[in-house]
C-alpha cells in the first residue's frame, strides 16, 4: 500500500501549498540515481521553469545536464552531478530545492518503499512515467536486489505502463525492487533505473468499495433480444473477499436460466477495480421497468448500482419516418404540381399582379421579331399567312405585345441590312417560324440567293442569342414535323436546348400552344399593342 510514498506526497504537496501562500522555497524528496544512467527530472510537472544549482558559487548546470521542456535531463549522471538543484517558477516567484544523490554500481537505493499485504495480488510501480513518455514501447526490465526477480508460484509479469505485478504475494518478495528502461536519444543508446523498496505484511487493510458504474443507467432493449450490461466496482488493494453479484428485482440471478454472470479483477491507477459481466441471453417481459442491480461488498462496507431496462419506444422513429415519407410526397406532390401548371401560375401572377411582374425599362422597342424560315412549296403560304395574320391577331390584338414582323413592319426606302440588326437588338424575343418545307439558307446557295434577307436576319438574331443570350430565342412548329437535319446547326442546337412550340392545323385546340407562347413572351406587354403608323415601328425611329 505504499504508505510512505502517500506520506511522502502529501507532505511535499503540503509544503507546496504552503510556499504558494508564502513566496518561499520548498525542499522536495531526495531522488536517489546511479551513475551512467539516464535520469529527467521535472519540477512538479511545471514547464515554464527557471533551473539553476544550489549550494555552489557556480550556479549553473554542470556539464552533461541539459534543460528540455521544463525539465532536467542527465545524461548520463555523473558522479559530479549530485547536490542540490532549485527551479523557479510562477509569477510568485515560488522555488523548489531538489536533492538528487549519485551513487555507483547498477542498481540505486530505493526512493520511496511499498507494502503488500500477503497473499494478494498488487503491483510495482515502475517510477519513471517520463521516460516512458518518450517512448512507450521500450524495454523494461526488473530486478530484485540487482538481481533477477526469481519468485515461487506464478511469475511476476510486466504491464504496458512499466508496472511489475506480483500476484499472491509472500515474504519472499520483500526486497529491493530496481526498474530498468532501455531506450534511444539522439542515436546513443541509455538506461533509466529506479528503485522502491517493498514490504510484505501480514494484516489485511480494506478499503469501502465505490460503484463506478451503473449508476441508475437506462438501456432501450427489445423483448427477447440479448443484452450484456457491465459492472466495475473500485475494490482497493486486494482481491480477498470481495464479493459481487447481481439482482433482479431483489431475485438472485441464479434463479433464471437466462442469465449469467462472470466476475474479474482489472487495474486502474494503481487499484483493483472488480468487473462483473451480465449476459442476458434473451430478455423477458419480467426484466421491464424493474431493478437490474449490481451488488459489491468487502468486509468493511458494500455498494450498489442500478440498470433499468426499458421497451424500445419505436413510435417516436415511426413517426420521424411518417413525417419524413409524407413531408418527401408532399414535396414531390408540390414540385409535380408545379411543373404541371407552371405556365398557368406564371400567366396568373402577371395578371393579378401587373405591377410586380412588369418589366423594368430596358430601352427596347419591340415584345419580339418576327422571322419566317420558310422554302417554296404549299406549306410557305400558311407560314406567312400564320406569321402575318394569326400571330398579331392574337398576341398584338388580344394581349398588347408589340410585335416587328418581316414582309409587314418594313419601311420602304431603308437600308434593310441595317434596319433589320437594329430591330432584333432592339427586341426582347426572336420568334422564328418554321414549317415544314423550311430549308437551310446555305443549302447549295439555292435559299441564299432567293432570299438572302431571310439568311441575314437569322444570322443576326442567332448570333445575337447565342453570344449575348438575348434576345431570346422562341421556335414555332406550323404545319406538322420539320425536318432540322437540313436547318443550320445553331437552330439544331436551340432545339435540343429549349425545344419548339408547335401549332395545330385548323379544327385542332390551340389553347395550350398559345399559353405556352404567352408564358416564353415578356412578362408584360410595353407597347400597349401595335404601334400604329410605320415611323413609330420603324428601328431607326427614337425610342
Amino acid at each position: 500500500m505504499a504508505a510512505a510514498g502517500w506520506l511522502s506526497r502529501l507532505t511535499a504537496f503540503l509544503s507546496l501549498a504552503y510556499a504558494l501562500g508564502h513566496d518561499q522555497g520548498v525542499a522536495t524528496d531526495t531522488y536517489h540515481v546511479g551513475a551512467g544512467h539516464l535520469f529527467l527530472l521535472s519540477c512538479e510537472g511545471q514547464t515554464n521553469v527557471t533551473w539553476s544549482r544550489g549550494g555552489a558559487t557556480n550556479q549553473s548546470l554542470p556539464s552533461g545536464v541539459e534543460v528540455r521542456e521544463g525539465a532536467l535531463w542527465f545524461l548520463p549522471v555523473q558522479a559530479s552531478h549530485g547536490g542540490t538543484y532549485i527551479c523557479e517558477f510562477g509569477e510568485e516567484g515560488v522555488w523548489l530545492e531538489i536533492e538528487v544523490s549519485v551513487s555507483s554500481g547498477r542498481c540505486p537505493p530505493p526512493d520511496e518503499s511499498r507494502s503488500i499485504i500477503q497473499g494478494t495480488s498488487d503491483i510495482v510501480p515502475c517510477k519513471q512515467p517520463d521516460v516512458l513518455k518518450l517512448n512507450s514501447t521500450a524495454p523494461v526490465r526488473w530486478l530484485k536486489d540487482c538481481g533477477p526477480v526469481q519468485r515461487r508460484g506464478a511469475p511476476a509479469s510486466v504491464n504496458r505502463r512499466g508496472n511489475m505485478r506480483l500476484p499472491a504475494a509472500t515474504e519472499e518478495d520483500a526486497g529491493k525492487y530496481t526498474c530498468l528502461v532501455e531506450i534511444s536519444l539522439d542515436g546513443r543508446k541509455y538506461t533509466a533505473a529506479r528503485s522502491v523498496l517493498l514490504n510484505i505484511h501480514n494484516d489485511t487493510v480494506f478499503f469501502r468499495p465505490l460503484v463506478i458504474s451503473p449508476k441508475q443507467q437506462t438501456v432501450q432493449v427489445d423483448v427477447g433480444s440479448r443484452v450484456a450490461l457491465q459492472c466495475r466496482a473500485m475494490v482497493g488493494f486486494t482481491e480477498d473477499e470481495v464479493l459481487m453479484f447481481w439482482t433482479v428485482n431483489g431475485r438472485h440471478t441464479d434463479d433464471y436460466e437466462q442469465l449469467n454472470a462472470s466476475f474479474s479483477f482489472d487495474e486502474e491507477g494503481g487499484r483493483l477495480v472488480a468487473v462483473s459481466t451480465l449476459t442476458i441471453s434473451e430478455v423477458l417481459p419480467d426484466f421491464l421497468d424493474v431493478p437490474i442491480r449490481c451488488h459489491v461488498e468487502n468486509p468493511l462496507d458494500q455498494d450498489d448500482g442500478d440498470v433499468w431496462l426499458r421497451r424500445v419506444d419505436r413510435s417516436r422513429l415511426i413517426t420521424s419516418v411518417a413525417l419524413c415519407l409524407v413531408s418527401s410526397l408532399g414535396l414531390l406532390a408540390g414540385l409535380a404540381l408545379f411543373l404541371l401548371f407552371k405556365v398557368d401560375m406564371v400567366l396568373a401572377y402577371r395578371k393579378l399582379c401587373p405591377h410586380l411582374s412588369k418589366q423594368t425599362p430596358d430601352g427596347k422597342l419591340f415584345d419580339a421579331f418576327v422571322s419566317c424560315l420558310q422554302a417554296d412549296g404549299p406549306g410557305a403560304t400558311r407560314a406567312a399567312s400564320f406569321a402575318l395574320q394569326v400571330l398579331p391577331e392574337v398576341l398584338e390584338g388580344r394581349h398588347g405585345f408589340s410585335l416587328y414582323i418581316r414582309g409587314r413592319d418594313d419601311c420602304p426606302g431603308e437600308a434593310m441590312h441595317d434596319a433589320i440588326a437594329a430591330a432584333v437588338q432592339r427586341s426582347r424575343r426572336f420568334i422564328i417560324v418554321l414549317s415544314a418545307q423550311s430549308d437551310s439558307c446555305s443549302v447549295g446557295g439555292r435559299a441564299e440567293e432567293a432570299s438572302p434577307l431571310l439568311c441575314y436576319e437569322h444570322k443576326v438574331g442567332l448570333f445575337d442569342a447565342l453570344t449575348r443570350r438575348e434576345p431570346r430565342v422562341v421556335l414555332l412548329e406550323i404545319d406538322g414535323p420539320v425536318d432540322y437535319s437540313v436547318l443550320p446547326e445553331s437552330l439544331r442546337y436551340i432545339k435540343r436546348k429549349q425545344g419548339a412550340l408547335r401549332w395545330r392545323t385548323a379544327g385542332s385546340s390551340n389553347r395550350l400552344f398559345w399559353k405556352q407562347l404567352r408564358y416564353h413572351m415578356p412578362p408584360a406587354p410595353q407597347g400597349g399593342g401595335r404601334l400604329p403608323s410605320d415611323a413609330e415601328a420603324s428601328p431607326h425611329s427614337p425610342s
